[in-house]
């Protein structure tokens, strides 16, 4: 039987619905985002608790930059475990407390959120299923708006999360750069899904394992892109930031071992840029985004940092599905795994 072009699979059209996503979620997010950026401006926390698994939890991730790199609010990510499965419960009393998923139908994150709910947390969710049971347990709901996602791998749920956590982020804080790039999002978008990143395919499809590396914005890209390298090419792969990756991690490297680089656009570029150079002295097969080298990944011209780096994902997902098609899995129906995925 043959296997469907890459053009005709489930994952691919979703991720090129992403900027439509991207576009619509605009309105729909419009007035709860300004309501609860008033109530955060009227009463701010002093620290904002996340709360999410798989692709979610990388989303978090980048809430996190945001959040604290725009409002200088600490971000720590809860133990849903310590709800639904310990019994236990958070001093969280006048914290905000970010819960995001997809389904809203896992049973910890919801347990979780009622019991930050119940200690006097301001209860916050992102999802798409805005009629979940995460919805229903939330004081206050933001909707990803991406619309039906069938493929098992979150491609266009993942980049409206960050779209709405910029969204967020921008309105909070007033910062009208942020607004003003998220509104030239969906054109970007686009742009990036039609980017060549196939001259990395040949080292991804031999390698046993590859390692990811990100800073600042694109830690979570690192994270996210790990994630479906195991779950659309049955690949091993691990992501490190690019500070972390020194402290030990970079034994590892070798020319068996690709390296996928998402460098920032921001601060962080220059230091990036010198750990690119040093691993390719080590020999390894490095692939960047945004230097100045013949293994470059090809990016869009620089906009703003935090959008910039939602452009990489776009891209790398669609090279992930060319890389499947290259190794001959379906990234549609992953090995072991379901579309909603509900633990305890």
């Amino acid at each position: 039987m043959k296997r469907p072009d890459a053009s005709d699979v489930r994952m691919a059209q979703e991720i090129r619905e992403a900027p439509h996503a991207v576009s619509r979620q605009r309105d729909a997010l419009a007035r709860p985002v300004e309501e609860l950026a008033a109530r955060l401006r009227r009463k701010p926390p002093r620290v904002i608790v996340t709360c999410a698994r798989g692709s979610s939890a990388h989303a978090a991730t980048f809430g996190k930059h945001l959040f604290e790199r725009y409002l200088g609010i600490p971000v720590a990510a809860a133990a849903p475990s310590i709800a639904s499965v310990y019994g236990g419960e958070l001093k969280l009393k006048d914290q905000l407390f970010l819960a995001i998923s997809q389904s809203g139908s896992s049973a910890d994150i919801v347990a979780m959120t009622e019991a930050a709910q119940r200690s006097g947390a301001l209860a916050v969710a992102i999802v798409n299923d805005t009629e979940s049971a995460l919805a229903r347990v939330s004081d206050i709901v933001l909707p990803m708006s991406a619309g039906p996602e069938l493929s098992v791998a979150a491609t266009k749920t993942f980049v409206t999360t960050l779209a709405a956590l910029v969204r967020l982020a921008a309105a909070w804080n007033g910062h009208s750069a942020l607004d003003a790039a998220v509104a030239r999002l969906p054109e970007r978008l686009a742009a990036a899904s039609d980017l060549d990143w196939s001259a990395a395919l040949p080292a991804l499809a031999g390698a046993p394992s590859l390692v990811t590396i990100g800073r600042g914005p694109t830690l979570a890209i690192a994270r996210e892109a790990a994630l479906k390298l195991k779950e659309t090419a049955n690949l091993h792969a691990e992501a490190f930031s690019g500070a972390e990756f020194l402290h030990g991690p970079v034994a590892l490297v070798s020319p068996e071992y690709p390296i996928l680089m998402f460098n920032p656009t921001d601060e962080a570029a220059p230091g990036m840029e010198k750990l690119a150079a040093d691993l390719r002295g080590k020999g390894t097969a490095l692939f960047a985004t945004g230097t100045a080298d013949d293994e470059n990944l090809i990016t869009l011209p620089p906009d703003q940092p935090e959008t910039d780096a939602v452009c990489l994902i776009q891209s790398f997902y669609m090279m992930a599905v060319r890389l499947a098609e290259r190794l001959g899995t379906d990234v549609d129906r992953p090995r072991h795994l379901r579309k909603i995925t509900s633990t305890r």
